[in-house]
């Protein structure tokens, strides 16, 4: 796996784990901001407002160097890492894991617990479809008209995606490449005469 790949989830999913009369709604979110992740548990707060327990994990960011976990109300670390445990055994981030708690009467301690929180996740996280993604660079280059169909070419070779176009008087096309084959698409737009790429 090259140092520009990280794994993410592709669509929202859950699961339903139950212990000893307790429930544990696991949900999982593709998210890629803090702000998203938010948006995401006030929901689930709204929808499941009878639940004691609302715990969460979220990795941020392509290796996962933003995250956070939150115990809400459950004894210290007993929901939120196990939960960011799961996230983590699966290699995902730009990822959020909550799990929903309804008490069903009998204590689980906080082995169970751990137990609990971390497989109601790792379920959730089955039943979601687990996507490789690449960090992307972006490079804006200006030229004439009569190269832009070669910009395009090479731009397509390299499976570069085109963000932003504007013809004018000239063309300045924006495209987003895999990190690893940025300095291969701007060496090779350098050599073209004419061609110009803005800062």
């Amino acid at each position: 796996m090259g140092e520009d790949v990280f794994h993410t989830i592709h669509a929202p999913a859950d699961a339903l784990y139950k212990v000893k009369g307790s429930k544990h709604y696991g949900y999982v979110f593709p998210v890629k901001s803090v702000d998203e992740a938010k948006a995401h548990l006030e929901v689930l707060r709204k929808k499941h407002h009878d639940a004691r327990h609302h715990a969460y994990a979220y990795r941020i960011g392509p290796t996962g160097d933003a995250w956070r976990t939150s115990d809400d109300g459950e004894p210290a670390n007993s929901a939120g890492p196990p939960i960011l445990g799961a996230l983590k055994s699966k290699e995902v981030t730009n990822c959020l894991g909550v799990v929903v708690r309804y008490f069903g009467g009998t204590k689980l301690g906080v082995g169970g617990l751990i137990d609990a929180y971390r497989t109601a996740t790792l379920m959730a996280l089955e039943n979601s479809q687990i996507v490789e993604r690449f960090i992307e660079k972006s490079v804006t280059v200006r030229c004439p008209y009569g190269l832009i169909g070669v910009v395009m070419a090479l731009g397509e070779r390299l499976n570069a995606r085109v963000m932003d176009q504007t013809f004018t008087d000239t063309c300045t096309v924006c495209l987003n490449i895999r990190a690893s084959q940025y300095p291969t698409l701007h060496r090779a737009l350098d050599e073209f005469y004419g061609c110009e790429i803005l800062p």
